[in-house]
């Protein structure tokens, strides 16, 4: 039993789309030198923006190649991984288009919504939040106007942030990549624990380690010096991650762990832009992993510091407690918040010193 759950779940998927993603990236990269998805720094004007070549964009595309081999070659083609296939390539699809044209936000959100919602129409939803202090919150049991349960309204609202807080926390070489494949084994091992006979406990499992081997063949490539950045086009796989995350039982607080420090950078960033009256969707340079360069640290340096405080955090997740994994969360959410209202004080303090 034990070697068939780590042969046929776990290193099965996981070796097949790393493989996939090792051998589609570089295939890729020859249609997108083609089409001209370059980020050329000397063009385009973002002012997040780090690297001083033109370097490819549209990793997402080796990234949902991987996941789609691993899927089609090891996951039963219910309606629900059709659903999340088809809500990935479209999510690919606008994020594409981005890497080449660079789209408004006010575009790619109503996608990102729209994706989404193809998601929970096919089924896959949060129907009860755990209470860390005892009991359970059924969500599907409170309806909202047009009889819309709550539990799909969360849901929704859950893959639209993990796909563009991921999106927020690609900004070192190296750094999204790592993340995803560290919380896609995180969720895929948690999956394993609710019982080798629950299907929909399987196919979590085996879709997070197909999310986790494509992430890793993609890191490859996209490490340090990259030659090849994920794009926007790689918010399909936050998309996945996220619905794995809600698939068999609902596994929120371990994802919301495991991937702490980017999902409170990016509620400090949001919180941020619209107390400064600037507008949460549109990009400056304010992220932890650019304040940690401006004060010297290296690419390849703050990409093992998030995976180091990822797996670290993944890792006390598959111990603690629903009450544990709360107060880990607040101290995770005290001790990153104060270091990035530090940080961009300290920061001010030299723009002020050097003018």
């Amino acid at each position: 039993m034990i070697q068939n759950i780590t042969g046929n779940i776990i290193f099965a998927p996981f070796f097949i789309s790393f493989i996939a993603t090792v051998i589609a990236t570089p295939l890729s990269l020859i249609l997108i030198k083609r089409f001209g998805i370059i980020d050329d720094p000397s063009k385009h004007k973002h002012p997040a923006i780090i690297h001083k070549v033109p370097i490819p964009r549209g990793g997402g595309i080796p990234l949902f190649i991987g996941v789609a081999v691993g899927s089609f070659m090891l996951l039963p083609l219910t309606n629900i991984v059709w659903a999340l296939l088809f809500a990935a390539f479209i999510a690919l699809s606008i994020g594409v288009l981005d890497d080449k044209y660079d789209l408004s936000p006010y575009i790619r959100l109503p996608v990102n919504i729209l994706c989404a919602i193809i998601v929970v129409a096919s089924g896959v939803s949060i129907p009860f939040i755990t209470n860390p202090l005892g009991g359970i919150f059924y969500l599907n049991s409170i309806l909202l106007p047009l009889n819309i349960p709550l539990s799909d309204v969360v849901a929704v609202v859950w893959i639209v942030w993990v796909m563009n807080m991921l999106n927020w926390s690609k900004g070192v070489d190296g750094q999204m990549p790592g993340v995803v494949a560290i919380s896609a084994i995180v969720i895929g091992l948690l999956s394993l624990r609710f019982g080798p006979f629950d299907s929909l406990s399987i196919l979590s499992a085996k879709l997070s380690f197909i999310i986790a081997g494509a992430s890793l063949g993609f890191l490859v490539f996209n490490f340090y010096p990259a030659k090849i950045f994920p794009g926007y086009g790689a918010t399909a796989i936050y998309l996945l991650l996220a619905a794995v995350s809600m698939l068999s039982s609902a596994k929120l607080a371990t994802a919301v762990l495991v991937m702490g420090v980017p999902m409170i950078d990016g509620v400090f960033t949001i919180s941020r832009r619209v107390l400064t009256g600037r507008s949460p969707f549109w990009h400056d340079n304010k992220h932890l992993h650019h304040l940690l360069l401006n004060f010297g640290f290296g690419q390849r340096h703050i990409a093992l510091f998030y995976w180091i405080i990822s797996a670290i955090l993944g890792s006390l997740s598959l111990l603690l407690s629903s009450r544990g994994k709360l107060f880990a969360l607040i101290m995770v959410g005290i001790i990153v918040g104060g270091g990035l209202l530090f940080l961009h004080t300290l920061n001010k303090k030299n723009d002020r010193e050097e003018v």
